[in-house]
């Protein structure tokens, strides 16, 4: 009889959050965009890289699994209000940076416009379980 894996229940977890606004393309460069952001300033969520049986190896990547929620234009501002005051590892993408061309304008862009008025598309935080819950409380499972 085959052996099932053992499941692993996380401490943490990591969330995107993506407009439900979006077209398809657009929720997968945002979603793929964000977690770079996680991936590069939270090393802990970066497992071992990978080794095939003919010993070629490959890179590293998450540890754990990412959850996609999608929400609404509102939502997705309460969430980031949510993640900003309880101070989690936190990547953004605004409507602006499909406009952009690269990382300098990107940060420009997000710089030029003040905190409550971001026109969030995209965000993907990282924290304690049940702090990553009550961000994303009230956003839908991605269909």
């Amino acid at each position: 009889m085959e052996q099932r894996p053992e499941t692993v229940r996380f401490d943490t977890k990591i969330a995107v959050l993506l407009r439900d606004d979006l077209l398809v393309w657009q929720r997968l460069n945002v979603a793929t965009f964000l977690v770079s952001g996680l991936g590069s300033a939270v090393p802990e969520v970066i497992g071992e890289p990978y080794r095939d049986a003919d010993d070629s190896t490959y890179l590293p990547m998450f540890r754990q699994p990412v959850l996609v929620f999608e929400a609404s234009k509102e939502q997705l501002s309460i969430a980031h209000g949510r993640a900003l005051t309880r101070e989690l590892p936190l990547a953004v993408f605004t409507s602006d940076l499909f406009a952009t061309g690269h990382d300098r304008d990107n940060r420009a862009a997000v710089r030029a416009v003040r905190t409550s008025a971001l026109d969030l598309v995209g965000i993907a935080v990282y924290g304690p379980r049940n702090a990553v819950d009550r961000v994303s409380k009230g956003a839908q499972m991605h269909p």
